[in-house]
């Protein structure tokens, strides 16, 4: 049996997300010329890679073990859509070379820095980069949808797909 807490493991009575229109406008939209840095080392523009296609997972956050969330586990279980970021990151850690081989990078992104993502990515061995996006400015170009949580400015859970400079699919 699991722990209550276990990242693996989502409560039954999650709230579950609607779809609120605020990512509406990001199909086809241009990515904007920002550099984010990278667990992978250095920087990365999303608007200038080389694969036919870019996965970008935006999540809120990832817990840390023995850390509290934010606002404490039962508040941040009642925000739908907040709960499962490890398993996200899970999955597309299993699905990666699919993913790869149908010509895909695949990139997480949330707006925790880059050494807080580092523990994460080390700790699921993530084949792929986490960018951070602390300082909102990539959230803020494409208005990418947020919330807040204990005074913490997050984006919400969705996924970004990029050909070139477009998001062509949201």
């Amino acid at each position: 049996m699991s722990h209550p807490t276990d990242p693996y493991v989502l409560p039954a009575d999650l709230p579950v997300p609607v779809d609120d229109g605020t990512a509406d406008h990001l199909l086809g939209a241009r990515v904007p010329p920002i550099a984010l840095q990278s667990t992978g080392g250095g920087w990365v523009r999303l608007d200038q890679q080389p694969m036919r296609w870019v996965v970008v997972y935006c999540y809120p956050l990832t817990g840390r073990p023995g850390e509290e969330l934010p606002g404490g586990t039962a508040a941040w279980n009642a925000i739908p859509g907040a709960r499962g970021c490890t398993p996200q990151s899970c999955g597309y850690r299993d699905h990666y070379q699919e993913l790869l081989s149908a010509g895909a990078a695949v990139f997480g992104l949330s707006t925790q820095t880059t050494s807080y993502q580092q523990e994460m990515a080390d700790r699921l061995h993530l084949p792929f980069a986490v960018l951070s996006d602390a300082g909102l400015e990539f959230a803020s170009a494409l208005g990418l949808p947020t919330f807040e949580a204990a005074g913490q400015v997050l984006l919400k859970r969705l996924t970004l797909v990029l050909s070139g400079e477009r998001i062509v699919r949201c």
